[in-house]
């Protein structure tokens, strides 16, 4: 079963397709992140403030490459507030102004009042430099396993212990 930690040479070649499957991974990433102009390309659904547009879970595709035409009202957008990790994904409800300083007021479809609470404090809109990108796309329920692999912590440890285990398995 663990016969290639015994074979330095075999352990070694399996740490290194391990860290070019990692960086290969981190290279698509970020070349998503460079095509798409936005630091985070894909994002997962977390709540249900966008329903019936977007269900919790749904994997979004952004796009924030808008040269030459500007954020509309009516358009899904995901933005980051200050000092919160979590973007958030909603609509722009009302607009003012045009080009880069024009102030944009943002809602969930599914929830009964605009963001102004979710703004950081001082913030009564947002600016187009606060938006991460444009919901150009969606794959239904994909992000589900993000959420459940960050609700339950012990899932995590359980999936990289079955994943090595077939490895482990594979090589025999």
């Amino acid at each position: 079963m663990f016969s290639s930690l015994q074979n330095p040479r075999q352990a070694a070649a399996q740490l290194m397709n391990f860290g070019l499957i990692l960086s290969t991974a981190f290279m698509m990433w970020k070349g998503l992140s460079v095509i798409t102009d936005s630091p985070s390309p894909i994002v997962v659904v977390l709540s249900g403030s966008m329903e019936p547009a977007f269900q919790r879970g749904d994997l979004l595709v952004l796009w924030n490459r808008n040269l030459y035409s500007e954020t509309n009202v009516g358009e899904i957008v995901v933005y980051n507030v200050k000092d919160k990790d979590i973007p958030i994904v909603h609509r722009v409800v009302r607009k003012f102004g045009i080009g880069p300083d024009a102030k944009l007021l943002t809602k969930g479809d599914n929830n009964l009042s605009d963001d102004t609470e979710l703004y950081a404090r001082g913030q009564d809109y947002l600016v187009r430099k606060d938006i991460i990108g444009s919901v150009v796309g969606f794959i239904p329920f994909v992000g589900y396993v993000t959420i459940m692999l960050s609700e339950h912590p012990w899932l995590k440890t359980a999936m990289l212990g079955i994943m090595g285990l077939v490895v482990v398995l594979q090589r025999e």
